[in-house]
């Protein structure tokens, strides 16, 4: 096992393509595959998951991922300590619902650790994507919630995915509002108050069951509804359309601005957001220290 073969399969885990990590690394792809072939037989286990879909990590290879990184990372320090070598440039992905707090903890994340070269991901997508992109380790942590409704079978595809899901705080439902709309003058807004405005809410594209709505309640049925695929688009649609969307309460002004307000919801339910990862596989340095961000930005 060599320091090179442990940063080939940290490429092609980052691209999730033999082919595409073999270009970056400058290499052919028949001399990447090799050397990950090679390593796997020493280390007698299967890194990576070979279909005609492409190549993934198994659950051995992201415990070993997990590895390959901290070694990377010590070697890197100790160029740089004694070889005055550059440090190579930073990988990290987070793959998140549309939370606000996701975004501000990721700024704080570039500012605090951004070196002069690195590249960074934050992905807003779907729910089943965020599974996906965490078990695949395209992502090394994904942000969602979890309530009664959902549970069951959000969790069912985390054990078996290998996953875990960390809570980072529980909420009471809230609409977002815009601040001209006739519901922001009231103290709680009931499910009747909500008929006459358009609900809007995050499409799900193939995987738009209720358990993988971002919103809860997905069973209420609605005379207006409207489905978004980005939140600026959702926040527009608030302000434009008088519309309203159910989500934590949780808004960031310094990002959204102040023309949209939280209102609590009169509802008997709670959402719990947290953050998935793999099971028995360690953080690296930025994503230990993403969910430090988190908390910090979700205690503002």
């Amino acid at each position: 096992m060599t320091l090179q073969q442990l940063k080939y399969v940290i490429e092609v885990a980052n691209r999730g393509s033999i082919n595409e990590a073999a270009k970056r690394l400058f290499i052919s792809q028949p001399s990447l595959s090799n050397a990950i072939k090679d390593l796997e037989e020493e280390m007698s286990i299967s890194i990576f998951e070979r279909t005609n879909k492409g190549i993934s990590l198994s659950k051995e290879g992201a415990e070993f991922l997990s590895y390959a990184r901290q070694v990377v990372e010590q070697a890197e320090l100790l160029e740089s300590r004694y070889l005055n070598a550059k440090p190579s440039p930073q990988h990290f992905s987070v793959s998140t619902q549309h939370y606000a707090f996701a975004v501000n903890a990721f700024v704080t994340l570039v500012q605090e650790y951004g070196q002069d070269e690195y590249e960074l991901a934050l992905r807003e997508t779907k729910t089943y994507e965020i599974i996906e992109d965490v078990k695949s380790m395209r992502s090394e942590i994904g942000i969602l919630y979890l309530n009664e409704f959902n549970g069951k079978v959000i969790n069912k595809l985390l054990k078996s995915a290998s996953l875990q899901f960390t809570s980072l705080f529980t909420a009471k439902p809230h609409i977002f509002v815009s601040i001209k709309n006739p519901l922001a003058k009231l103290s709680r807004v009931k499910i009747e108050d909500l008929q006459p405005y358009p609900n809007l809410s995050f499409d799900q594209g193939e995987y738009n069951s209720f358990h993988f709505s971002e919103e809860i309640l997905s069973t209420l049925i609605h005379k207006k509804s409207i489905r978004v695929n980005d939140r600026a688009t959702l926040f527009n649609l608030l302000i434009g359309l008088n519309g309203y969307t159910i989500s934590t309460g949780v808004l960031s002004s310094d990002l959204n601005g102040n023309e949209i307000i939280p209102v609590p919801l009169d509802v008997n339910e709670s959402i719990n957001v947290g953050w998935i990862s793999h099971k028995n596989v360690a953080l690296s340095k930025l994503g230990a220290a993403y969910v430090e961000a988190l908390k910090q930005a979700i205690g503002q």
